[in-house]
């Protein structure tokens, strides 16, 4: 039996109750915090050994993350993925932030994202020629391992002009058994310090050092060569306006580690539960298919169509509401607060859970089900601005949000010209908690002309 916190206090769980729950925890994250919230409410407490707050209305995040965002800096979290990407914009905080956001915001300007709509559409078509063979021997295709590879490709050309295909199996790799490290010493309680000579820490070095050698000989390589329109390049020139500094070498390592890890890790998982998600939904991918015909007529997307492809943008907000890649962002209350009416003690973490708040029955209409229908201007409008905040809000949204969205878009609209994605077999698919949010099982699936 749960132990309820004092009429005093936020409700939640406490002691030993909570450390009871730990292994059920470990096994289904997201069912654990789900179930929480529905026998506690909106806000929910956990004392263990510190004490932490689960905050499920929109008002709650938006206090957190934009009108009092000053209180809150990164949680414990951030920390662990620190120790891989280094202090770039993702974990940075305060005055090293605003210089990063100030010197990196030109690259991300809309105009600039809007150059790089080609480098998509042909790095995708390039994968459907790819798929052509395997589409006539009806052979099934991995398509979350595809997604990958297809956005790891468009990051490097976008980011350095350079396709990584060649440094593509040390990149995968080393993001691999950094996400899995990482993923680990988060859900740990008891751990051996980073520093400690453990197998597992020499593993997650190495694939550090693998990595970042990639990015500083890239780094080395514009040094000493000619600039490129890329963003490497313009994070390169950017001046400080206040000290007319610009980035160290090691600062453009973390931002670019940074924007690579973040850049096609979030969005591969964010298309893998679209392609599934439409799979399961004829119906909406009928409509999506429709809208592509009638603004395409069978030709390549481009930046300029965007506008017109607005089921398209819909599908993925969507999939994005059922299935944030970021379904968990932390903070820690600097000074003590008041939230809820209840009392927030200095130095306590706050847990704030898009996968919950976006099936919240309170603002979002059959919250389990897959309706693009949700994105309509007038259903968005009615809604608060914080029930829905896949890419973070408040002054640390995410700075590539738009160029997510541009690449999601394009890349729908380009495989759903040509292909049906259904999967290979029957198997149930769930939602599995690791850095982001990831699909239990690889997705097969086979490939069919549209």
């Amino acid at each position: 039996m749960e132990t309820v916190l004092e009429h005093t206090s936020a409700p939640g769980v406490s002691g030993l109750a909570l450390f009871r729950m730990m292994p059920k925890f470990k096994r289904n994250t997201l069912q654990t915090f789900v179930d929480l919230a529905r026998q506690h409410g909106d806000l929910v407490c956990f004392r263990g050994l510190w004490t932490s707050f689960m905050l499920i209305d929109p008002q709650h995040v938006e206090y957190v993350l934009q009108m009092n965002s000053r209180n809150y800096r990164k949680g414990k979290n951030y920390k662990e993925l620190a120790a891989a990407t280094g202090n770039g914009l993702f974990v940075s905080e305060g005055d090293v932030w605003r210089r990063q956001r100030r010197l990196a915001q030109p690259a991300f300007h809309r105009q600039k994202i809007a150059s790089f709509a080609k480098i998509m559409t042909d790095s995708c078509e390039a994968m459907l020629e790819r798929w052509q063979p395997l589409a006539e021997r009806g052979a099934t295709v991995e398509v979350d391992a595809e997604m990958l590879r297809l956005t790891l490709g468009i990051v490097g050309k976008a980011l350095f002009s350079r396709d990584l295909s060649d440094e593509s199996d040390t990149m995968n790799q080393s993001f691999e058994i950094i996400r899995k490290h990482t993923t680990k010493r988060i859900m740990s309680i008891l751990k051996f310090p980073a520093s400690f000579p453990t197998a597992q820490n020499r593993r997650f070095r190495q694939a550090v050092a693998n990595a970042e050698q990639v990015v500083y000989d890239l780094i080395a390589e514009r040094r000493h060569g000619a600039g490129n329109d890329d963003l490497l390049s313009l994070l390169m020139a950017a001046r400080d306006e206040e000290t007319g500094e610009g980035l160290s070498d090691q600062e453009l390592r973390d931002q670019a580690l940074t924007i690579i890890g973040a850049g096609y890790e979030t969005t591969t998982q964010a298309l893998a539960w679209t392609w599934y998600l439409l799979a399961k939904h004829p119906e909406i991918e009928n409509k999506l298919h429709a809208e592509i015909e009638h603004v395409l007529r069978g030709r390549t997307p481009t930046f300029e169509d965007l506008p017109n492809l607005k089921y398209t943008l819909m599908v993925f907000q969507e999939a994005m509401r059922l299935y944030p890649p970021i379904w968990m962002l932390t903070r820690a209350a600097i000074e003590a607060d008041e939230i809820g009416g209840y009392r927030v003690p200095a130095n306590s973490e706050i847990l704030l859970l898009p996968y919950i708040t976006h099936r919240h029955p309170k603002y979002w209409e059959q919250p389990e089900d897959f309706n693009p229908e949700h994105f309509t201007p007038e259903k968005v409008a009615a809604r608060p601005r914080f029930a829905y905040f896949p890419f973070g809000a408040g002054a640390r949204q995410c700075i590539g949000n738009n160029f997510a969205l541009m690449e999601a878009q394009l890349i729908i609209a380009t495989v759903a010209q040509k292909y049906l994605l259904r999967l290979a077999d029957e198997q149930t698919i769930k939602p599995e908690t690791s850095v982001t949010l990831r699909p239990s099982r690889r997705l097969k699936m086979t490939l069919h002309q549209a």
